[in-house]
């Protein structure tokens, strides 16, 4: 009966987004504390193929919640309700609750190409999945394919914001194709330049058969976002080496690529066996 209550919540949760959609029609439009996150990931296949609901990973604080008196958790659901009525007006959106040592941060994110009344389907899947797939701990993350959310703390140890979270490596490029290398900066070039010109930090785009895609935390700084997706390039290289696709999740920034080309965009560029890991969120990402 757990699995039926929380489906049904979720299936509330959607209809809202769709419910408060209709009804726009026709309008103008730190401590020293130190915790650590834990991720797994899991199956993920090409954004171009995947639902945008799909779990991509999950980041969750091994420091448990404190809370004798229910503080925590009424914060939490006011801010996770909060969150999710926003995103049917925004793509990314940030907010508090609670007072003194009883605040928690949240935010979400959804990738810049998504519509309003997907966006707000996204995020609205979340809220019960963070206490299903993390129980009930300082500070969580949940990345799913179209968008993300994350709260935390007040307190909460910041990450830098190019820490490595999650990366996807395809397959291994032809070893005769010597443009590769050449058409991958080119791509990554355009990618550094569109965020900066792009009002939602979001571009994607394609150069010679080379399907790209970037993103950056809608906080931050237009310079700030051009490092951020040059770090997660550099990464990309450093982790992946010359795949003919790779992913990149950093804390604040997002980078895709995928080479299609003869045969056009393919399902199976990409795709990586499942697996199952974990690894302390303030430490080097395993080779």
């Amino acid at each position: 009966m757990r699995y039926r209550s929380t489906h049904q919540k979720i299936k509330e949760r959607t209809s809202l987004c769709l419910i408060s959609q209709m009804g726009m029609i026709g309008k103008s439009s730190s401590l020293p504390f130190l915790f650590f996150f834990t991720v797994f990931w899991f199956l993920h296949l090409p954004m171009s193929d995947a639902e945008e609901t799909n779990l991509v990973f999950k980041g969750c604080a091994e420091q448990k919640l404190q809370d004798p008196t229910g503080i925590y958790s009424r914060n939490l659901k006011s801010l996770l309700d909060f969150l999710v009525s926003q995103s049917e007006k925004k793509a990314f959106f940030t907010s508090t609750s609670g007072e003194g040592q009883n605040v928690i941060m949240g935010l979400y994110q959804c990738r810049g190409d998504l519509s309003n009344t997907a966006c707000c389907d996204c995020v609205s899947k979340i809220p019960e999945m963070l206490e299903n797939l993390c129980g009930k701990v300082v500070a969580s993350r949940v990345q799913l394919s179209g968008c993300y959310l994350r709260y935390e703390i007040v307190g909460f140890t910041q990450v830098p914001e190019t820490q490595l979270l999650y990366k996807v490596c395809g397959s291994k490029k032809d070893s005769s194709d010597d443009g590769f290398d050449e058409r991958r900066d080119s791509a990554f070039g355009m990618v550094e330049s569109g965020v900066k010109n792009a009002g939602n930090l979001f571009y994607t785009g394609s150069y010679q058969s080379l399907y790209v895609l970037g993103q950056c935390e809608g906080d931050l700084a237009k310079d700030d976002c051009g490092d951020c997706l040059k770090s997660a390039e550099d990464q990309a290289k450093a982790e992946c080496g010359d795949p003919i696709s790779a992913q990149i999740y950093l804390h604040k920034c997002f980078i895709s690529y995928s080479f299609y080309p003869k045969e056009g965009r393919s399902s199976s560029a990409g795709r990586v066996a499942q697996k199952i890991s974990s690894f302390p969120y303030l430490v080097q990402f395993p080779t």
